[in-house]
């Protein structure tokens, strides 16, 4: 079985881009995971500050 391959240059050209965007979506799925743990650090405290009476909730309409 005949497999094309490109040039040996232009294979490295594809590994190189290959390998920045892999590295470009890791650090973006760095910066999501770290968003997503503040976001549950801060639903953490508004619960425990609703609960002991530090923030008044009541009249706070739920979203639909």
């Amino acid at each position: 079985m005949k497999l094309p391959l490109p040039p040996p240059d232009e294979q490295e050209q594809i590994s190189d881009f290959v390998l920045s965007k892999s590295s470009e979506i890791d650090g973006q799925s760095a910066t999501i995971r770290s968003a997503i743990d503040k976001l549950k650090q801060y639903r953490t405290a508004l619960i425990t500050h609703a609960v002991t009476g530090k923030i008044d909730v009541r009249g706070v309409a739920l979203p639909d």
